[in-house]
């Protein structure tokens, strides 16, 4: 018991920091809880056990994905990350799927007895598991780049909707709104601009690993990156464009200098690598987000701003 719990120890801190990763699922969790409440209005709200699972429910989901696709890739990454904490044997399978059964548990049950919408979390863990299977087509989407990215990376828009439903029920909002549907997709798109560009790579850094600029060329995969990125600040001005006009130039500062980083690149693929600017991309716009909601709250509920102040 305590070599299996040194052994995930080790594979936590250099695969899944649990702090940072837990702090980032409250942050994901709180991002869209925040803007579905006020893009409706609603400024007075109440903090309980229900928000913590739901933060707790984002983090426990993506650590259990995290450990899901070792398990896919394992003998991809035997080949080519050899060093990793399971393919090097420091952390074993055994130990990895006796710990995703006990935080899958736990998180179904806190979830059943706490949260108004245990269907959509029953949903969401339905559909993890069925891509830790493969969706049962192993034979043809693990070998296809753009068909695991089809299949895979809409789990982000149902953790998204596992999130809205709960306000929506908490509170007793609309159902059917633009910005609950621009709320759907508004950390979708980052994942999805992300997971591409961290596979463009310059023609000589080319490898047998498989990457979307050895499939389609680095020019076609660049532009496709671009346009989603245009797609996602789309949905941003939206969902900010009632709570902050400010916010709305930022964020368009933002994606002008992403978009000129894309441009850059299509040039001179060497320069540097473009999965480093998206995430820094990321990293701001997700910070306008949050920056954005803190702001409208301090503002328009003053007894936040006074309980700040007395703090």
């Amino acid at each position: 018991m305590i070599d299996s719990l040194k052994r995930l120890n080790i594979y936590f801190k250099e695969m899944y920091p649990i702090i940072p990763r837990l702090v980032l699922g409250f942050i994901v969790a709180m991002e869209i809880y925040f803007i579905v409440l006020l893009n409706q209005g609603v400024v007075d709200f109440t903090f309980g056990i229900q928000e913590i699972i739901c933060g707790f429910t984002v983090f426990s989901f993506l650590c259990w994905l995290r450990i899901a696709d070792d398990f896919k890739d394992y003998e991809l990454d035997c080949r080519l990350f050899a060093h990793r904490p399971l393919p090097s044997g420091r952390v074993t399978k055994k130990d990895l799927k006796i710990f995703a059964a006990i935080l899958i548990t736990f998180t179904l049950i806190i979830n059943l007895i706490f949260m108004p919408n245990f269907l959509f979390c029953l949903i969401l863990y339905t559909y993890g598991s069925l891509m830790a299977v493969w969706f049962f087509q192993k034979h043809k989407i693990q070998k296809s780049l753009p068909m695991a990215l089809v299949t895979h990376n809409p789990v982000q828009m149902i953790m998204n909707i596992y999130i809205i439903s709960f306000v929506i029920i908490k509170y007793g909002l609309e159902v059917f709104t633009l910005h609950n549907a621009m709320a759907v997709f508004t950390l979708y798109f980052p994942a999805l601009i992300w997971e591409v560009s961290r596979k463009i790579r310059a023609p000589k850094d080319e490898t047998e690993y498989v990457t979307y600029s050895k499939l389609f060329g680095y020019k076609k995969a660049v532009n496709f990156v671009f346009i989603v990125t245009w797609m996602d600040i789309i949905t941003n001005f939206i969902l900010v464009w009632n709570l902050s006009k400010l916010s709305v130039i930022a964020l368009l500062i933002n994606v002008l200098w992403i978009s000129w980083k894309f441009i850059e690149y299509k040039k001179d693929p060497t320069k540097y690598k473009i999965v480093e600017k998206v995430e820094q991309y990321t990293y701001i716009q997700e910070s306008l987000m949050i920056a954005t909601v803190v702001i409208y709250l301090l503002l328009n509920n003053p007894a936040l701003f006074s309980s700040l102040i007395v703090l």
